[in-house]
């Protein structure tokens, strides 16, 4: 499977009993799944199906959806009809407000054309489930193109990955490489230093300083923090290879990654290596910033 991204738009239409059913999604990145519709008031008890399908195709981020009926093109003479019985009961209503609160019986013909709710019921089914297979094709449509740009963005976050997280293995390299010559290094300035200290000809004991190189190299051993930066990488490689739903698990590697190369920083005491771990933190914030799209 491949990776998808959080963010996209789809577009999505369906005709059917007269309406054109229009879906328009938009999503963005979010820790976990969140849906919400905008539609018309009427088709509102559909709403949780309607995010049932979204979730079944999202695995998590937010998106937000806008659901217009129009009518279709051999619907239009219905839907520009009015609701005669409507009609009736709306213009009872006003005369007796009007008569009640004095008012002139000025309604006309044209009047018709401002009251509210006069032509819905002509375009609506009265059954909100009738309309529920062409939504339900106007949404698919638009998750089937939402998917295509999410992918396509998918495709282009695990390309970038996988070169950052190869910059991030060499540097692991190079700081393995590194480590093995830091405690030589140091016995040599620590003999240097306790000749200048002991004056010539004085003898530096080999026991003394065999046994402080000693514990020097194991306060400053990090092979195992090495060994698990290894173990990291190769999961995420293995992550990214499998695709689907992968950023919070790669996020989680991001953190381990930190926790690790953090301890090496801390544990190496080495000039070099420390300008190497700061590289390697900021290599590694900017991959996890391009992971936090990835759904």
């Amino acid at each position: 499977m491949a990776l998808k991204s959080m963010t996209g738009f789809g577009r999505g239409e369906a005709e059917g009993s007269g309406v054109k059913v229009t879906v328009e999604l938009s999503a963005v990145n979010r820790k976990q799944f969140d849906c919400n519709f905008s539609m018309p008031y009427e088709l509102a008890c559909l709403d949780s199906q309607m995010r049932a399908l979204a979730h079944s195709r999202i695995a998590r981020g937010y998106v937000k959806g806008i659901v217009t009926v129009a009518a279709a093109a051999e619907g239009a003479a219905a839907a520009v009809g009015l609701n005669a019985a409507v009609a009736q009961r709306q213009i009872e209503a006003l005369r007796s407000m009007a008569h009640e609160l004095g008012l002139a019986d000025d309604l006309t013909a044209s009047t018709l054309l401002q009251l509210p709710d006069m032509s819905r019921q002509s375009l609506l089914p009265e059954d909100p489930l009738e309309l529920w297979p062409i939504l339900e094709a106007a949404l698919s449509a638009a998750l089937d193109n939402l998917d295509v740009m999410r992918l396509r963005e998918g495709d282009a976050l695990d390309n970038d990955l996988r070169q950052r997280f190869e910059s991030l293995r060499k540097i692991s390299d190079a700081i393995a490489a590194l480590a093995p010559t830091v405690p030589p290094a140091y016995k040599s300035a620590l003999e240097k230093r306790l000749a200048e200290l002991l004056g010539d000809g004085a003898a530096v004991d080999p026991a003394l300083l065999a046994r402080e190189v000693a514990v020097f190299a194991d306060r400053c051993d990090v092979s195992e923090e090495l060994t698990r930066l290894a173990s990291h990488f190769d999961q995420v490689d293995q992550v990214l290879s499998r695709g689907g739903a992968c950023g919070r698990t790669l996020d989680f590697l991001c953190q381990e990654l930190f926790r690790e190369i953090n301890t090496t920083g801390s544990k190496a005491n080495h000039a070099e290596i420390s300008r190497l771990v700061i590289d390697f933190k900021a290599g590694l914030e900017a991959a996890r910033e391009q992971i936090q799209n990835i759904e």
